[in-house]
């Protein structure tokens, strides 16, 4: 298949897809300082179309890297809607968390019994940026922990034969 099925995540995220490298600065929370990582992201095409994969790996000052990846998939049902499935750092994988277009933003809340992260992913001027905030407890507002900003790598120029 060359073209993606009407409603697919490769149509719904065709911007994002490729690899991209820049930076994170996490805020200072109960869970640690703030601090700055390297951070490689990168979105592909999978399922013929029908998902895109979302790897990303976080490298700090000391070598320390941190690495997750998730899946898009789309809501045939509603074609505003995609569907996260994430796993990582080893945990065992949450519920599919909702997420919609909102003026080219695509946000995506990952809901727990302590609270909601917020992820929120654009592409705007060449740059990816992905920012997040948490709302704990009865909190109203989503308190920011972390922004990566990247730029898209390159692809390789093909080899002559």
């Amino acid at each position: 298949m060359d073209r993606p099925l009407p409603g697919s995540a490769l149509e719904a995220l065709e911007s994002f897809l490729g690899q991209w490298s820049g930076t994170t600065q996490w805020e200072a929370t109960a869970w640690g300082p703030a601090r700055t990582a390297g951070a490689e992201v990168v979105f592909a095409r999978a399922a013929a179309g029908l998902a895109v994969t979302m790897s990303y790996r976080h490298t700090d000052s000391d070598g320390v890297k941190t690495e997750g990846i998730g899946v898009f998939t789309a809501d045939t049902a509603h074609p505003d809607t995609l569907w996260y499935h994430v796993n990582s750092m080893g945990l065992p994988p949450e519920p599919p968390a909702r997420a919609s277009w909102h003026d080219g933003t695509l946000t995506i809340d990952r809901r727990s019994d302590r609270g909601t992260a917020r992820h929120t992913l654009r592409v705007e001027g060449g740059k990816l940026i992905h920012s997040a905030g948490l709302r704990l407890g009865k909190a109203r507002e989503f308190s920011p922990f972390m922004t990566t900003v990247c730029r898209r790598v390159p692809e390789p120029a093909p080899v002559a034969v």
